[in-house]
């Protein structure tokens, strides 16, 4: 069976002197894996279209216990990505994750949209990386089934204090004087950095980038996000290391 979809290539790995086998985050099938014959041949329109990071047009075949891409026709590469190295292992802890949380065999419209807005920002320089890290780890989570409880403090209900508590390993919050009084651990974030914790959960996601943020506050943000994503899918990213020791070279 024979079918046509978009995706976003998130790993290639290189079959013989010709072929390789690809990693895709589709809309109308999740994550799928196939195999692409002849696509190191540069004269081949499928080279183009099944590159790391290119998102195409696809014309997939299903077989009985594989599939295979017969036709790509790319319609974005991110180009911008190539010229950065540290731009390009964030885009690649961004497709680690993905792979790891995205649904298999089933529609992820959502999860693509997310994903490709994310490169977009993140190549055409529109937002700080650190933001739309931010940004991505959370939404994703969230779109996942791992959405946090940032409503309101889990013990006393108070919506907002000038400081508050966020709990990477159960995703609750907690205002400074119920977390000091608890005795309670976690990323103690300014309210400015919580407002913009909330929104990446709960805005629409027209608006989900939108929000400002001081440079000096993106850091220990980005960091609580991370480690709450590490907590729920209990599993570390190489591809995060990787991008942190660049951001220190």
């Amino acid at each position: 069976m024979k079918f046509k979809t978009r995706g976003l290539i998130l790993r290639e790995q290189n079959i013989g002197e010709r072929d390789k086998l690809v990693w895709m985050l589709t809309d109308s099938h999740g994550i799928l894996r196939a195999f692409v014959r002849g696509a190191k041949n540069i004269k081949s329109p499928k080279c183009a279209g099944t590159g790391l990071l290119s998102y195409a047009a696809l014309s997939v075949f299903e077989g009985r216990d594989s599939y295979s891409v017969d036709e790509a026709q790319a319609l974005e590469q991110f180009i911008g990505l190539r010229r950065d190295i540290v731009n390009m292992s964030l885009a690649q802890y961004f497709c680690e994750l993905c792979l790891h949380l995205c649904p298999t065999g089933q529609e992820a419209r959502e999860h693509l949209r997310l994903i490709l807005n994310s490169l977009y920002l993140l190549s055409r320089r529109k937002r700080p990386p650190e933001q739309i890290k931010i940004c991505f780890e959370m939404r994703l989570i969230t779109l996942c089934g791992y959405m946090p409880d940032l409503v309101m403090c889990a013990e006393c209900g108070v919506y907002e204090s000038p400081e508050m508590v966020f709990v990477p390993h159960t995703g609750k919050l907690y205002c400074a004087a119920c977390a000091d009084r608890l005795g309670i651990q976690g990323a103690r974030l300014p309210i400015a950095s919580v407002t913009a914790l909330r929104h990446t959960v709960y805005a629409d996601f027209e608006k989900l980038f939108s929000f400002e943020l001081r440079e000096e506050l993106l850091a220990p943000l980005s960091l609580a996000t991370e480690r709450y994503v590490a907590t729920m899918t209990q599993k570390d990213y190489p591809t995060l290391q990787f991008y942190k020791s660049m951001l220190q070279a």
